[in-house]
């Protein structure tokens, strides 16, 4: 299948099916050098694994990282690092009575139509447990990007209608409610809407911020590799994302330029801006502010209502879906958004030191400089 490797000197390649025997993960291009350990991985996965809570899945799933390759002595040896998440509680008998016909809302059908051939146990390739290997991914960009002075953190902004200001955020609550709230105000209303729809056998969706911070100014490209493209499409790349905005996104088309404009400063010869309303990203280029970047998710498609759809001998039919499912795919999804964009950061941090002769005589000859 081809579509599974996302990167150029960073690349990752994710591997596995939800029912199938493990899920894992091939990073190549990380320097030589890193600390990294399986706990570091796992840290990352311990926050979408199944089970969390009321509003995940039941599915149990311990989703241990196993380190295969690529480490010795607790660092990255600078060749291919292989992590394998073995599959546990697969329940492939719940996904009988689908065989034979397209969910909606999934990708049963557009797979079946591509290859003529899916595996209908849980979606196979296209089911959302996939994003553990861009998870496991994510985790050895972001202890590298740490390395860096840089941190990307993202959280739950909405749920539904339920949507926290940007000046009510509490960063330090964001750990202590499972949908991952900066408010644990708003986390309590977020809950009280998820049970009403559980109680209707319905699902909600809601939005994902993500905020990259200490990121120079100057990574990503003036044209078709755009830092906020490559943004983009790793994020619109994750199966449950229907939207992505940078910045004020949407609202700047509602703006004059008189207030959408980002004035600068300089303070102690460094340069600032008064205002973010770029969310970080100038030309396609970092400008050294925070990236600021909302991911909408959609509600999970997988509802236990009676609904309309068709055979795959094309026969009208109707469908009740049973089985495991979260009623919102949002707060697991928030450390897969965090996963691609640090995934994504750590792959232009790396092509971007071939863009001038400074760096190349920093690295090579520094007495040249």
């Amino acid at each position: 299948m081809a579509g599974s490797t996302y990167g150029t000197l960073f690349s990752i390649t994710t591997w596995g099916e939800s029912h199938g025997a493990a899920i894992g993960v091939v990073i190549d291009g990380c320097p030589a050098g890193l600390p990294l350990s399986e706990d570091d991985i796992q840290s990352f996965l311990d926050r979408r694994k199944p089970g969390q809570s009321k509003f995940t899945t039941k599915r149990k799933e311990n989703d241990r990282a196993e380190i295969l390759s690529g480490t010795f002595e607790g660092k990255t040896t600078g060749t291919p690092i292989s992590i394998i998440i073995r599959n546990e509680d697969q329940r492939s008998r719940d996904y009988g009575k689908i065989k034979d016909c397209y969910r909606p809302g999934h990708a049963d059908y557009t797979f079946d139509e591509k290859y003529g051939f899916r595996d209908y146990r849980g979606g196979g390739r296209s089911s959302g447990r996939e994003t553990i290997g861009r998870v496991a991914a994510g985790a050895v960009a972001a202890k590298l990007l740490r390395e860096l002075g840089i941190t990307v953190s993202a959280y739950t902004r909405s749920i539904g209608g339920i949507c926290i200001p940007s000046e009510e955020y509490r960063y330090d609550e964001i750990k202590e409610n499972p949908l991952y709230m900066p408010n644990n105000a708003y986390a309590k209303k977020a809950s009280e809407y998820l049970e009403s729809c559980m109680k209707n056998l319905d699902s909600s969706g809601g939005t994902i911020e993500c905020i990259i911070t200490g990121m120079p100014a100057g990574i990503g490209e003036p044209v078709f590799d755009k830092l906020d493209a490559s943004l983009a499409k790793a994020v619109m790349s994750i199966g449950a994302v229907k939207g992505i905005e940078i910045g004020d996104g949407f609202a700047a088309a509602r703006a004059a330029g008189s207030t959408n404009n980002d004035p600068f400063f300089c303070e102690n010869g460094k340069v600032y801006k008064k205002t973010n309303h770029s969310g970080g990203i100038l030309g396609g280029m970092s400008d050294g502010s925070p990236i600021v970047l909302r991911a909408a998710v959609k509600p999970t498609p997988s509802i236990a209502r009676e609904q309309q759809t068709i055979t795959t001998q094309k026969e009208n039919t109707v469908v009740t879906i049973t089985g495991r499912h979260d009623p919102v795919i949002v707060p697991r999804a928030v450390v897969v958004v965090e996963a691609m964009a640090a995934v994504t950061v750590t792959d232009l941090l790396l092509q971007n030191t071939t863009s001038r002769l400074d760096n190349l005589k920093t690295i090579y000859c520094p007495e040249l400089r």
